[in-house]
C-alpha cells in the first residue's frame, strides 16, 4: 500500500541509511552506493559527499539523483525519492556534525567528525527537492 505524504516524510526523518544512485553515462549502469543523507522540514533532501569523488563527477553531469531508503521491521516499508540537484556548496564541519550525529552513538560523533574532516578531504553539501516519489507500506508478510 503506498504511504500518504506524511508517512512519507515522517520515514525520511528517521536515519535509514540511503541508496544513493546517479546516471553513470552509456553502456553503464547507474552507480549506487549507500550514503547518509538529512531531509529538511522544508522538504529538500541532503547529502555530504567528497568534491573530487566519482559520486560528485556524475552527478555534476546527470544534475539529479535518487535516493531509496527501506526497512525490514516491524513491516517492510521504503521510500525513493528522485529530482534535480538544487546546488552543491561547499560542506561545513557544521553539517559534517550533524549528519553524523543522525547516525552515530553521541559518544562517537567527535571522533569521527575530527577523524572525517582531516582525512576525507574537500566535502561538498549536495541539496535535491523530490519530484517524483515511490512508497509502499507491505504489511506484515
Amino acid at each position: 500500500m503506498a504511504l500518504t505524504r506524511e508517512e512519507r516524510e515522517t520515514f525520511l526523518k528517521e536515519p535509514h541509511i540511503a541508496a544513493f544512485a546517479v546516471d553513470a553515462g552509456a553502456g553503464r549502469a547507474p552507480l549506487t552506493v549507500p550514503i547518509w543523507y538529512q531531509y529538511e522540514p522544508d522538504g529538500t533532501v541532503w547529502i555530504l559527499i567528497q568534491a573530487d569523488s566519482r559520486k560528485n563527477q556524475l552527478l555534476s553531469a546527470a544534475g539529479r539523483f535518487t535516493l531509496m531508503v527501506d526497512r525490514l521491521e516491524p513491516t517492510i516499508r521504503y521510500v525513493s525519492v528522485e529530482g534535480p540537484v538544487l546546488d552543491t556548496t561547499p560542506a561545513t564541519r557544521e553539517q559534517l556534525h550533524e549528519i553524523s550525529a543522525r547516525y552515530l552513538p553521541a559518544d562517537k560523533v567527535d571522533g569521527y567528525v575530527d577523524f572525517s574532516w582531516k582525512e576525507h578531504g574537500t566535502q561538498v553539501v549536495v541539496r535535491m527537492r523530490p519530484e517524483r516519489w515511490l512508497s509502499s507500506d507491505l504489511g506484515a508478510v
